[in-house]
Parts: structure tokens; sequence; C-alpha cells
């Protein structure tokens, strides 16, 4: 008799693709927090400081 066990589901696969989309989206973060870093300082903020 065949077996029954059909799996619906890869899990192997779903995990993985979770995990490169958190890693992309890490690092999507990761750049936009460099560049609001790394921005030019407001001249007002410069001004006030005198």
């Amino acid at each position: 008799m065949k077996s029954l066990y059909v799996p619906l589901v890869d899990w192997d696969m779903g995990t993985i693709i979770i995990g490169v989309f958190a890693f992309v989206c890490i690092v999507l973060v990761a750049i936009v927090i460099g560049f609001m870093n790394s921005g030019k300082k407001n001249n007002d903020q410069h001004q006030a400081n005198q």
C-alpha cells in the first residue's frame, strides 16, 4: 500500500525565504540609518552654538 503521507508544506524552502527576506530588510534599514547619520549638518544649529 502506498504511503498516505503527503507533505502539504515545504518548511525548508519557506524558512530559507523568510531568512533571506529578514536579512534584506535588516540591510536596508542599516543603509537608511547610515544615510540619516551621514547627512550634512544644519547651518542653523551651527550658528546657535556660537
